[in-house]
């Protein structure tokens, strides 16, 4: 790059946090726009960021350039996107007033149809999908855990091959894609379990460890590619494993399971999904993003989804203040009751 761009993460929860505080470690020029508890616990604490396999960093509160306004956009050549997906339409508004250089927009945010509102909202800008395979931990004090591994892949372009170039290791490192729909979709299907998770009150240890958690995860994702396949929609392969056969590795008895897709997928003892600790937070979820994505497809296309909307349903519940965590089984039986399994699945 001839000038180091001035990056912005406009909704920097944990997301946000982690892969900005991992740039600004590597002596990226970035700035962060977020909550004000959040700014005040890195004011106070900074912030410490680590992953799974031992790498660590620290910034002190003043190598952190954290703001609560919009205003802070005014000078970003890069936006990160990182809010919620209940959130795209204010800070599309946001980026619409306060950002004076026309910049390029990332959105590394869950679902499928965020991009969509943004280029809508936002005819003149670049406006890039990103993805971002990995979970992040909040454990307090100003520390941000990666517990999944994974590289974030964002849509082909020169801004993105140029971050690319610039971040090429670390946690944090840069992919560019292309055909980042069917990305959005593969990664939709892996998402699928963070409802789950959020319902057991578990880690994603603990939940994957269960067999009749990960029996309403396969279901839901067997459910989700019948509707993707009847809409003419191929997910992409993310991991070691096709997406046709995520869900008899998902579902298969414990013993092949560990053995299996835990020692091709790291994941630690900290993690847990974002779902999760929107709930604790009292904060509304994005439900609708993720398993309520294939309800409002298989209803475009004249079809049914009653496993992914039994879990919308229950994760409402939740958002309205029903305080219930699942057991494995008592969830299988409630979501799973009545509806059909592919065969040879043992649900």
């Amino acid at each position: 790059m001839a000038k180091e761009p001035r990056i912005v993460v406009l909704g920097a929860g944990s997301v946000g946090c982690f892969i900005g505080g991992v740039w600004r470690a590597d002596r990226a020029d970035v700035g962060f726009i977020g909550r004000e508890n959040v700014c005040n616990e890195i004011s106070k604490h900074g912030l410490r960021l680590s992953d799974l396999e031992g790498w660590n960093a620290q910034l002190p509160p003043g190598e952190v350039n954290f703001s609560t306004k919009p205003a802070a956009l005014a000078k970003a050549d890069i936006v990160l996107l990182c809010t919620k997906s209940s959130g795209t339409e204010a800070a599309a508004k946001q980026i619409a007033v306060h950002a004076k250089r026309k910049p390029a927009v990332i959105s590394f945010q869950n679902g499928i149809s965020n991009v969509d509102v943004l280029k809508k909202a936002l005819p003149k800008l670049q406006v890039l999908r990103g993805m971002v395979p990995f979970n992040i931990a909040h454990l307090g004090q100003g520390r941000w855990h990666k517990g999944v591994a994974g590289d974030l892949v964002v849509e082909d372009s020169a801004v993105t091959r140029e971050l690319a170039a610039r971040f090429k290791s670390g946690p944090a490192r840069v992919k560019p894609g292309i055909n980042m729909e069917r990305i959005a979709w593969g990664k939709l299907l892996i998402n699928l379990n963070n409802a789950v998770n959020a319902l057991s009150g578990k880690t994603l240890l603990e939940q994957l460890g269960q067999r009749d958690y990960r029996r309403v995860v396969a279901a839901s994702m067997v459910e989700a590619l019948e509707v993707l396949g009847a809409a003419g929609i191929e997910p992409a392969q993310l991991g070691p494993i096709p997406p046709k056969l995520l869900p008899h590795a998902i579902g298969a008895p414990d013993l092949v399971f560990k053995h299996l897709l835990l020692r091709v997928q790291k994941i630690d003892a900290d993690a847990r999904s974002s779902m999760h600790d929107d709930l604790v937070a009292g904060r509304a979820t994005e439900i609708d993003h993720l398993n309520g994505e294939v309800v409002k497809l298989a209803e475009k296309i004249g079809r049914d989804a009653p496993v992914n909307r039994a879990i919308v349903d229950l994760v409402k519940q939740r958002e309205a203040g029903v305080e219930h965590l699942w057991s494995a089984s008592d969830l299988r039986k409630y979501v799973l009751e009545g509806h059909r399994g592919a065969a040879g699945f043992g649900y």
